[in-house]
């Protein structure tokens, strides 16, 4: 399992690790993918709260640091939440910015390719230990899952629509999660950008609709760039 967490005794050595992963990943890619990437090492190095695991800036002051203008920033965030690199943990409101989460494990899952370009003992420290289950939240109230739901799936994928690749994407970034709450999801309807799935209870699919949509609309967009919303439905 990836480490991804930069904080505690090794913090330091782990930011460093991973503006070392994007950095070689970059030179390694075309100008354009150079472009992106230096400007999100950008707002990690400038305005990236390690500790909260929170990017908390507004598009005028990250237009600021790039010496673009907004349109360009507006432009270059949609690319990183379809990377599945920018995540929105909390949307802006009047007088308030939007903040963001860094995906640092889907980052360094897709720059893997470059480890052994920086080292084999890199790449040991980017694996390190295996993971085991997180004790169960308390806080959260448990539900029963209910059976598989049939439904009619607008696409060309078959029944289950894309659905299946994304929770495939989902588990891989964090098993834990996708296992207590997307799993139990299916694909009922892809179209116009829109995405409908339905949950077994109506309490799953208000936590997730208040939560957890901003992880689905990013993990569909890489495998459907058209999708900019995910309905999530009791059924």
């Amino acid at each position: 399992m990836l480490a991804t967490k930069a904080v505690g005794r090794n913090a330091a050595a782990m930011k460093y690790d991973i503006l070392s992963a994007l950095g070689v990943a970059a030179l390694a890619g075309d100008k354009h993918r150079q472009k992106l990437t230096l400007r999100l090492m950008v707002l990690i190095t400038s305005r990236y709260n390690w500790q909260a695991g929170e990017l908390s800036i507004g598009r005028a002051e990250i237009a600021r640091l790039w010496s673009v203008d907004e349109r360009t920033v507006k432009r270059e965030l949609a690319k990183f939440r379809t990377l599945g690199w920018l995540l929105v943990k909390r949307a802006g409101a009047r007088g308030r910015v939007t903040v963001y989460e860094i995906d640092l494990a889907q980052v360094l899952a897709d720059t893997r390719g470059v480890w052994p370009t920086i080292g084999s003992d890199f790449a040991a420290r980017m694996e390190g230990p295996e993971a085991v289950p997180a004790p169960a939240d308390p806080k959260v109230v448990p539900f029963q899952r209910a059976a598989p739901v049939a439904a009619a799936v607008t696409g060309t994928e078959g029944q289950g629509g894309l659905w299946p690749q994304v929770l495939q994407a989902l588990e891989a970034r964090d098993p834990a999660l996708a296992a207590a709450w997307f799993r139990p999801l299916q694909e009922m309807e892809r179209q116009g950008g829109c995405v409908r799935l339905a949950a077994p209870t109506r309490f799953v699919a208000e936590y997730i609709t208040t939560h957890l949509t901003p992880r689905l609309v990013a993990a569909y967009g890489r495998f459907d760039p058209a999708v900019r919303r995910v309905l999530v439905e009791a059924v």
